[in-house]
């Protein structure tokens, strides 16, 4: 039976000839090899483009990993190692030698406990009282801001800058000497808050001589802000900012205009403010988001914390104190059952 649906066959076109594999026809040797030429230099160039760039020298350096360790700052340990008294294995160090956890180190040949591996990052907020100063030894001021610190397991608690003895107000201490380094280096440029409490009325000459700048003994110095906060009879609160850590600047700043400073506070340093919930002499760890923050502020990394499914920053310590909560009513009901069915058990018997 003819299927009068089916279409007829169309005949079949003509297979096209295959082309050539080079578009380029060489009538001599010569060309040939010419053009063989061209395309080695052509890969000799693209291999030197693609040449991986060069690297620093690998370990780092001794007076980082000996400061890291908490034997010492860095400065201290390169003066110890400009006197020679560390040590690389059996030679002496000098500035500038790097390690990268092969070696054993000394110091006046002790063997120090060596912290390769960097530790976790943590930043203190602590609320200095006045009397407490920011050094480590002084016999003459036994009280320092080091006493009450928590103790670290691997390397040392570092201030990011100083306050004088009768100065309160924030700091922040933290173990990572990187971020110290970038907090107070003066051309990170890092704003210092400041609640200044003067005895006596201030013109308005005053604020503009201090905002354009004040001479003083190492130089000129100025508040890039002055906001009148309030006060009651002779005592006048101010909020000032500048950018700069000089010894007693803000004190001297006014002292220089023949105005007391009867009480000075610091409130803020960078993109941390002191909590006014937080009392004189307590230390507070910084929340893993503002460290977060505090580390891009000053072009510095840092591993990122956990996020919950709506991007919101989990803080492990809040996550472990509610398993806590949720473990242990669990865990005392287990209990409690297992003596009732002792006791029912005892009296079976």
């Amino acid at each position: 039976m003819t299927n009068y649906y089916k279409s007829p066959k169309s005949p079949k076109s003509p297979k096209s000839p295959k082309s050539p594999k080079s578009d380029r026809i060489f009538h001599n040797k010569e060309e040939a090899l010419a053009t063989k030429e061209e395309l080695l230099e052509q890969e000799n160039a693209n291999s030197i483009n693609d040449k991986e760039p060069e690297y620093a020298p690998e370990g780092e350096k001794l007076q980082k990993v000996i400061a890291r360790s908490g034997h010492a700052s860095r400065r201290e340990s390169e003066r110890l190692i400009a006197q020679g008294r560390i040590k690389i294995g059996q030679r002496v160090a000098q500035l500038g030698d790097r390690v990268d956890g092969s070696e054993r180190i000394y110091l006046n040949d002790k063997e120090l406990f060596i912290a390769w591996q960097k530790p976790k990052q943590r930043v203190l907020v602590y609320h200095k009282p006045p009397g407490e100063i920011c050094s480590r030894n002084d016999p003459d001021h036994p009280n320092t801001i080091f006493d009450d610190l928590p103790s670290l397991k691997v390397g040392r608690w570092i201030s990011v800058g100083r306050l004088d003895i009768n100065t309160s107000g924030l700091i922040l201490l933290t173990n990572d000497g990187d971020l110290a380094n970038k907090l107070m280096h003066p051309s990170s440029e890092i704003e210092r808050e400041y609640a200044v409490r003067v005895l006596g009325e201030v013109t308005d000459d005053d604020i503009e001589h201090l905002k354009n700048g004040v001479e003083l003994d190492d130089g000129q110095a100025h508040f890039d802000k002055i906001t009148y906060v309030g006060g009651q009879g002779a005592n006048h609160w101010y909020h000032v900012t500048l950018k700069e850590g000089r010894n007693r600047e803000v004190r001297r700043m006014w002292e220089a205009l023949g105005i007391t400073v009867s009480r000075l506070s610091r409130v803020r340093y960078g993109l941390v403010k002191l909590p006014r919930w937080q009392k004189l002499g307590r230390w507070e760890d910084l929340s893993e988001k503002d460290m977060l923050a505090l580390y891009e502020s000053v072009g510095l990394h840092i591993q990122k914390p956990d996020t919950d499914h709506r991007g919101r920053i989990v803080d492990p310590a809040r996550r472990s104190k509610q398993n806590k909560r949720l473990v242990m009513p669990d865990n005392r009901r287990k209990s409690q059952k297992q003596k009732k069915f002792k006791k029912s058990s005892s009296k079976r018997r």
